[in-house]
């Protein structure tokens, strides 16, 4: 076996701890800036960041409230939440820590909200969460078991709150 020289097991030593040091350090966060924002969502939505936390307000026709009810106002959010945006936002900026969608009347009054922390959905969830997105988007008119289980799985996933005002009950 060879033995190292003192000076060249100095040199070892420190070379790993700087290596080490290297990898203790965390990554930078990145934020998305309101450029990166506008569009994200389409035209209709308005998003801004509130801290850490993306938000994307939605405005919902009365029209659809009229016609959908109760289930249409739960599901108003979730069609944002669980879309490949949100998870863009996600894989984009890693200083993102959540997505809350709020869904709004023509006064401006909370209908619905929704928030989906960072690391609730992975590789393997996210499709299944657009997929069910899409089918309550392209079907859910003629099938609405399909909104119905879109709610059902923003329920289980996310955080969310309703207003007594469209839902009985509320939250």
């Amino acid at each position: 076996m060879r033995k190292l020289h003192p000076v060249g097991l100095a040199v070892l030593v420190t070379a790993a701890v700087a290596s080490l040091s290297a990898c203790d350090r965390p990554e930078e966060l990145q934020l998305p800036t309101d450029a990166d924002l506008v569009g994200l969502y389409g035209e209709g939505p308005t998003v801004s960041l509130n801290g850490n936390v993306v938000d994307v307000e939605v405005y919902q026709a009365a029209d659809q409230l009229r016609r959908g009810g109760e289930t249409w106002a739960k599901v108003g959010p979730f069609i944002y939440l669980f879309s490949p945006q949100t998870q863009e936002v996600f894989e984009s900026w890693s200083g993102v820590g959540g997505v809350r969608v709020t869904t709004a009347d023509g006064r401006g009054r909370m209908i619905a909200r929704a928030m989906l922390p960072r690391g609730t959905l992975n590789g393997l969830t996210w499709p299944r969460a657009i997929t069910l997105v899409g089918k309550a988007r392209l079907e859910g008119t003629r099938r609405p078991s399909y909104i119905l289980d879109l709610i059902e799985y923003g329920e289980e996933t996310a955080d969310f709150e309703y207003s007594t005002q469209y839902v009985k009950g509320g939250s």
